[in-house]
């Protein structure tokens, strides 16, 4: 925690620390640091108990079963908010919930422009304005002549309807990349602020929409929200120079290095977890700082360093997969300096692979890109019947 001192010359007003502040200061060291923040926090029950306290008081923090704090609801969603605010400048205000697509037709946004009416647009989007202004526009001469007075005769060819805008739901998985590398440059640290504030993006504008979020490293595993809060990269445990490693999944040993970069891991959770979405719309936002170091065969993790094609190729074939599909897939590589050319070098080779995007982009840069391709998600063109 940081503190400002000054000479108190009496006539300043003693204002101590809200819940509010104290949590959003906190909350800054949970996003970079984690749950480790937690347990240095919880040894000040007995330094300065007022404050844990307080804390508690107001739902930001929980105790479990165990004793051990963890964020409450509440807690998550001012910080969900807060990077909602700071990253994307979002007015949670409009409560508009669904992605715009590419056509016209009859759907749920009413725009200001108008068309004739044609058989099957519905009556609800009658624009009566320019509807009855026809009408006199045709019927004036008529008027003028036989000076005819009374009611107004509305013909077929008068009629004029909003033009709508056709929205569709869109179900999206978050891989977040929590290999060794991504605790270097605050990077995960961004990551996740990106990852609440898109939860909290869906939680109040896009509520018929789902959002799943997987970490991946070695392995590849969902986080919850509160989950998020808690996580941060996996530490390297081994500094080989070198390394192949063939690990059994079904008898794995008892230590397995849990910092490489499983992306084809992530993929293939993604994929198998949109396949069960009924959104017509899926997408998938991968964002990593590196290129892959490990990959499923059958039954058998491999992990390899440097990153070798034999890697590169099985991530490739899931990027396929995804493709095939109807995923889109959009990739933000994490370039901090001139040492990530191999990283582009993939990332644009799974662009092409699987007809995606590609983003490169500094940690700090990535909330603004990744907003862009959340919203404008996969643009379906349909028919209207």
């Amino acid at each position: 925690m940081q503190f400002e001192f000054s000479r108190w010359d009496g006539s300043q007003q003693f204002r101590p620390l809200s819940a509010d502040l104290a949590f959003d200061k906190l909350s800054e060291y949970l996003l970079e640091h984690g749950d480790y923040i937690l347990r240095q926090f919880q040894r000040m029950d007995n330094d300065d108990p007022d404050l844990l306290k307080l804390l508690i008081k107001e739902g930001y923090l929980e105790k479990d079963q165990k004793g051990r704090l963890a964020i409450a609801p509440r807690g998550v969603r001012r910080i969900q908010d807060k990077a909602l605010d700071e990253l994307f400048t979002i007015t949670r205000k409009d409560a508009l919930g669904k992605h715009p697509t590419d056509f016209k037709g009859a759907g749920q946004v009413r725009h200001e422009d108008s068309k004739p009416y044609e058989f099957g647009d519905p009556v609800a989007n009658l624009n009566l304005h320019e509807t009855l202004k026809n009408a006199l526009i045709r019927e004036g001469s008529k008027r003028a002549r036989n000076d005819e007075s009374g009611q107004l005769h509305i013909a077929e060819e008068d009629f004029v309807v909003y033009e709508t805008e056709h929205q569709t739901s869109c179900a999206t998985v978050l891989l977040l990349d929590m290999s060794g590398s991504m605790a270097r440059y605050g990077k995960f640290y961004h990551a996740k602020k990106v990852a609440l504030a898109l939860a909290g993006l869906v939680r109040g504008r896009y509520a018929e929409d789902s959002l799943k979020i997987i970490g991946f490293y070695t392995y590849a595993s969902p986080l919850t929200e509160r989950g998020l809060m808690h996580a941060g990269p996996k530490p390297v445990s081994i500094y080989d120079s070198r390394v192949f490693l063939r690990v059994p999944l079904d008898n794995p040993p008892d230590f397995v290095p849990e910092h490489f970069t499983n992306i084809q891991a992530g993929l293939r959770f993604a994929r198998n977890h949109l396949a069960r979405q009924s959104a017509a719309n899926k997408q998938i936002i991968c964002v990593t700082d590196g290129e892959p170091t490990a990959h499923l065969e059958g039954r058998e993790l491999v992990l390899m360093y440097p990153p070798s094609d034999r890697t590169a190729k099985a991530t490739l074939e899931e990027v396929e997969a995804c493709q095939r599909g109807g995923v889109q897939l959009s990739t933000f590589a994490l370039i901090e300096d001139y040492f990530y050319l191999g990283l582009m070098n993939f990332v644009d080779q799974m662009a092409r692979t699987g007809r995606g995007v590609a983003v490169y982009c500094t940690a700090g840069e990535l909330g603004g890109y990744v907003l862009d391709s959340f919203v404008r998600g996969r643009r379906m063109r349909k028919s209207i019947g």
